[in-house]
């Protein structure tokens, strides 16, 4: 089977398609980034002038010890908050990835499928046995191809469900050891 002029040129151009998409894609992750950290920048250094200001105004050692147990809980809430929204804007971004991955191997699939099929077809006679191996190969490739995928979705999975944890023991552990600095 032969690829006419046609069908290379729909396969580069399926295939610049899906860099420019992935380009920007990948843009939008860091622009998200950027946003975030210029957002959490301005809100530290507006944050860090408020306190020094209270700081400056406290009129015994009490006040400032208040002062600064007070800061500790909300301090480690943003971190937490920051990093949950970190993590959502690397796993969209790496979601989108992973999506355009799967559709890519779906048509290279297909296509080589197809590429087997009309070999088999076309093959000489006494040749079945060679043909069913063949198709049987494909197939195990294929169904390990699909475990793969089944495994990193799993361990995907896992792995924001460990995040979630971390993020609200670490909370809660600033929660709590908030008001024992107060006391």
């Amino acid at each position: 089977m032969s690829l006419t002029a046609e069908q290379v040129l729909a396969s580069h151009k399926a295939n610049l398609e899906t860099l420019f998409g992935l380009t920007t894609k990948a843009f939008e992750g860091v622009e998200k980034l950027v946003e975030l950290n210029v957002t959490a920048s301005r809100a530290a250094l507006t944050e860090a002038a408020n306190h020094t200001q209270a700081v400056l105004g406290v009129k015994d050692a009490q006040e400032l010890l208040a002062l600064q147990a007070g800061l500790f809980q909300p301090l480690a809430e943003k971190t937490a908050a920051y990093s949950r929204h970190l993590y959502d804007i690397s796993s969209g971004t790496a979601a989108e990835f992973g999506k355009a991955f799967e559709a890519q191997a779906a048509d290279a699939q297909k296509s080589f499928t197809n590429l087997v099929d009309s070999a088999a077809k076309n093959a000489p006679a006494g040749s079945e046995t060679a043909v069913a191996v063949m198709k049987s190969a494909v197939s195990a490739a294929n169904n390990a191809f699909e475990s793969v995928q089944k495994a990193v979705k799993q361990a995907s999975d896992v792995a924001e469900a460990n995040f979630n944890a971390v993020a609200s023991t670490a909370a809660n552990a600033a929660k709590s050891a908030a008001p024992r600095k107060r006391g």
